[in-house]
């Protein structure tokens, strides 16, 4: 009681606040719509700012092409495509706070608004209500006072005008009764009695009017001004659950974030350096047999002879008749000069192939390893073609059977000519696998089995020097054709003053090289250039010197004719006990 006691003083305090307390409530509604505002602001600033993080990952993810493919092999990368899918759960999570904001709180609020908005007008009108009604009451209170007052002088001036003639001497009885002395007397008592009755009338509604004004002023606006403020402080609390459910929306998130945020790190500290550059080496390596030492040939010796015969000649006035040059197709000295310049060239023709992604089918412009890599992708894909194929000629093998069985299901023999054009693609689809196995095996057999220290070349400026005569280089000529083999053009190098016949002479004198293997044609080939030899499909042909990985194998016709021609023209059979291996590079 002591409580209710004390709101209720306060509540009284305010009876004569009302306007204010009406201008404060609509504060409140205008305050509260303004936080509604808020908060919806902040939703959209989510929403967007997950739409935002969305299209940068989708920006940044990786492109259905053979080059994103090919990074994907990379930790790092990895790390970064598993980064750019955390970032989408990322942006979920913000669209979840977006989403809870609008159902938990705006829409809430909205809706709380409009009953707060009703809930007032309603105790505003009631309040309304009650300061007319007794505004009314008073309005009648004056007006009973009023008529009592006029009725009292009424009475006053009947009375006196009654005493007056009754204490006048000069009056006689004849004039009493001719001056209406008896009507005087009853107007005064008829004017006396309107007095009394408007004084109990007075009495009883100021009574009534009391009463009316305590309960307006101590019932009726006190229950009013509880009801708002017990509207006022429900919108209070409201606002403060509201603003609890802003932090709460975020606080839900934070596990998944922080899952988003441990992914990430988890995808940072996956990557693997060593292993990506292993990668790199792995993809780039090409399987080239690096050049041999280059050995120091004195030719002191032969220029010395060269002299003396000389001299001795001139002494003795011989004239030595010039002995004609033979070259007998032996070109190996020339050869020999350009072997390192052809790896060279070969090595970066094949590196900028690999590069620009072209080539010919049997991928023979690419080194070895390469070559092996991409023969065997391409027999998985070939593969899966054809797996394929087989997956859909065995549903459309048992769709026949169903309308085999079931004629009204449909005719079996509209089946059969897909089922042929399936049985083709499958034939050419077998026939390419087995092709660039075929491929495969060549460059699995030609793979180094492990590193032997390389062999001794000869000096590049002996042989520059005895090859002078010729004006081709061969292996500058060479280049890749699209179907794997090599074409030749004549060479645009200006021609290399000739040297002393005798050092041909020295050369033709060495000791033929022995043979290590034969080999059998493959293709025809025309060497139109130095130090190249011309074949013919499925000629017998010795084998003097193995490809080192150039993509040039040195074979013999017989004593007299021997050159290079391209390997993958010829099928080469080595002797087991004269077989070098030779190593990846």
């Amino acid at each position: 009681m002591e409580t209710g006691g004390k709101v209720m003083l306060k509540v009284q305090e305010l009876r004569d606040q009302f306007d204010n307390l009406e201008k404060h409530t609509q504060w409140g509604i205008d305050f509260v719509e303004r936080y509604t505002k808020f908060v919806k602001e902040r939703s959209e600033i989510e929403l967007n700012y997950a739409k935002q993080i969305r299209n940068l990952s989708k920006k940044y993810q990786p492109k259905k092409n053979s080059r994103e493919e090919e990074e994907n092999k990379y930790s790092s990368c990895r790390a970064f495509l598993s980064t750019l899918n955390e970032l989408q759960d990322y942006a979920g999570q913000h669209e979840l706070v977006a989403e809870n904001l609008t159902a938990q709180i705006i829409a809430e609020l909205a809706k709380y608004t409009q009953e707060l908005k009703a809930e007032r007008k309603s105790h505003f009108h009631d309040g309304r209500k009650a300061q007319q009604q007794i505004e009314n009451s008073w309005k009648q209170l004056e007006a009973c006072k009023r008529r009592f007052e006029r009725d009292c002088k009424e009475a006053d001036r009947a009375q006196q005008y009654f005493e007056k003639m009754d204490a006048d001497i000069n009056v006689t009885k004849a004039d009493v009764e001719k001056r209406c002395y008896n009507k005087a007397r009853q107007q005064s008592q008829m004017r006396h009695q309107m007095a009394s009755d408007s004084k109990n009338e007075y009495a009883a509604y100021l009574q009534k009017f009391n009463q009316e004004q305590n309960d307006h002023y101590y019932t009726i606006i006190p229950n009013i001004f509880q009801k708002i403020q017990d509207m006022e402080e429900k919108r209070i609390e409201r606002l403060g659950e509201s603003m609890r459910t802003f932090a709460e929306v975020d606080r839900q998130i934070l596990p998944i974030v922080g899952k988003c945020l441990d992914g990430i790190t988890t995808a940072a500290e996956s990557i693997e350096s060593k292993n990506d550059s292993k990668q790199v080496v792995d993809s780039y390596k090409s399987g080239f047999e690096p050049p041999g030492d280059v050995e120091f040939e004195d030719y002191g010796q032969a220029m010395k002879r060269a002299v003396s015969e000389t001299s001795l000649s001139n002494s003795r006035g011989e004239s030595k008749p010039e002995k004609p040059t033979k070259r007998q197709g032996k070109l190996w000295p020339f050869i020999k000069k350009n072997k390192l310049s052809l790896k060279l060239l070969t090595l970066n023709s094949h590196m900028r192939s690999l590069i620009e992604g072209s080539g010919p089918e049997d991928f023979s412009h690419l080194p070895p390893e390469q070559r092996r890599k991409k023969l065997q992708a391409k027999i998985d894909d070939l593969n899966k073609d054809i797996q394929k194929e087989m997956d859909q000629r065995d549903a459309l093998t048992k769709m026949k059977d169903v309308y085999i069985k079931n004629p009204q299901m449909g005719d079996p023999t509209s089946l059969d000519p897909r089922l042929g054009e399936i049985a083709q693609n499958i034939d050419k689809l077998q026939a390419e696998v087995q092709k660039f196995e075929g491929w495969l095996a060549e460059v699995e057999g030609r793979m180094p089995v492990k590193s032997d220290p390389p062999t001794k070349r000869q000096s590049a400026v002996f042989e520059t020097q005895n090859n002078a005569p010729v004006t081709n280089n061969c292996a500058q000529d060479r280049e890749s054709s699209p179907d794997g083999s090599y074409t030749e053009e004549p060479s645009s190098e200006p021609p290399v003053k000739a040297a002393d016949p005798e050092f041909d002479d020295e050369f033709e004198e060495e000791e033929v090289l022995p043979t290590i293997g034969t080999c059998k044609a493959l293709y025809p080939f025309e060497g139109t250039n130095e130090g190249t030899i011309s074949i013919t499909e499925g000629e017998l042909l010795y084998v003097i010197e193995e490809d080192k990985g150039d993509g040039w194998t040195r074979v013999r016709r017989n004593e007299e004719q021997e050159g290079y021609v391209p390997t993958s023209y010829v099928e080469v059979f080595l002797d087991n006990n004269t077989k070098e291996p030779w190593r990846d590079w």
